[in-house]
């Protein structure tokens, strides 16, 4: 399958809050027709309903036997979405799923287990076309149903394939909460430098740019982040006396951020049982 796929059998968007969105922009932008799509959400926002002036589907009675159906509503919100179109399961029709903590069993076990399911793990950065989305599939998604998924995916971002759904606790914990653990690096980074006497605007701008700046930076350099790292410490500096704090094992960093991914990757594992 591919997007001309797409543009020829449908897309359904079950679910468009600010994911949904984003990756509706991202398709759109990809080559996607508006035409194409159908979005089933109840509260619709002022920009789907100026898609469709182009053709773009909102809540229709019937959606017909599309390529893909990307699963968008929230977790809790799932059991009652899915009878919906639970019919499209025997036409084989790819369900993209975007819901944390909801297992490849749960919509087998609501679908059936002749779907075709690709889980998928994106986080908030996607709204800017910066995120990283891991995906999995079941038994009945083969290498081109995972290679779809890949593209509609890397319409807001990376992709990266995940060998067993096991591994996508460690990945909620990582990239999928992560994001909130660089804002809360931002906040505090700017409450430190607002304790040592700068102003709060200065100190904010400072510490966002810099927590951007440096992410960037190690996405784009040759060097191993270790290496940047040591790169910008000189001996006996104030980059040194910093790193000291926060490198160390009883109470630095690493033993910290070690009990924070291992709390939300607990989590999910609960979430998901």
């Amino acid at each position: 399958m591919s997007v001309d796929d797409i543009n020829a059998r449908g897309l359904v968007l079950l679910g468009c809050g600010k994911m949904g969105s984003a990756m509706l922009e991202g398709w759109l932008a990809k080559g996607v027709r508006p035409d194409a799509v159908s979005v089933i959400d109840p509260y619709p926002s002022r920009r789907l309903e100026e898609l469709t002036t182009q053709g773009l589907r909102l809540n229709p009675d019937s959606v017909g036997d599309p390529a893909v159906c990307v699963l968008a509503v929230k977790p809790q919100m799932m059991e009652d979405a899915l009878p919906q179109i639970g019919d499209m399961a025997a036409g084989g029709t790819m369900f993209l799923s975007i819901a944390a903590g909801t297992p490849i069993s749960f919509f087998e076990r609501m679908l059936g287990t002749k779907a075709v399911i690709v889980r998928a793990m994106p986080n908030t950065p996607a709204a800017v076309g910066r995120g990283i989305t891991a995906l999995v599939g079941n038994a009945n998604a083969d290498a081109t149903v995972l290679d779809l998924a890949d593209e509609l995916l890397r319409a807001i971002g990376q992709t990266v394939r995940l060998e067993d759904e096991t591994q996508m606790d460690a990945v909620t914990a990582v990239s999928g909460s992560g994001p909130a653990y660089v804002f809360h690096l931002i906040e505090t980074l700017a409450a430190a430098g607002e304790a040592e006497g700068l102003p709060p605007e200065m100190a904010m701008a400072l510490a966002k740019a810099t927590v951007g700046g440096a992410g960037e930076l190690a996405e784009q350099a040759t060097e191993s982040p270790d290496e940047l790292r040591i790169n910008v410490t000189s001996k006996g500096g104030t980059t040194a006396a910093a790193l000291q704090v926060l490198m160390n094992e009883a109470d630095g960093f690493p033993p910290l951020l070690r009990r924070a991914v291992k709390a939300a990757a607990d989590r999910s594992r609960e979430l998901g049982a």
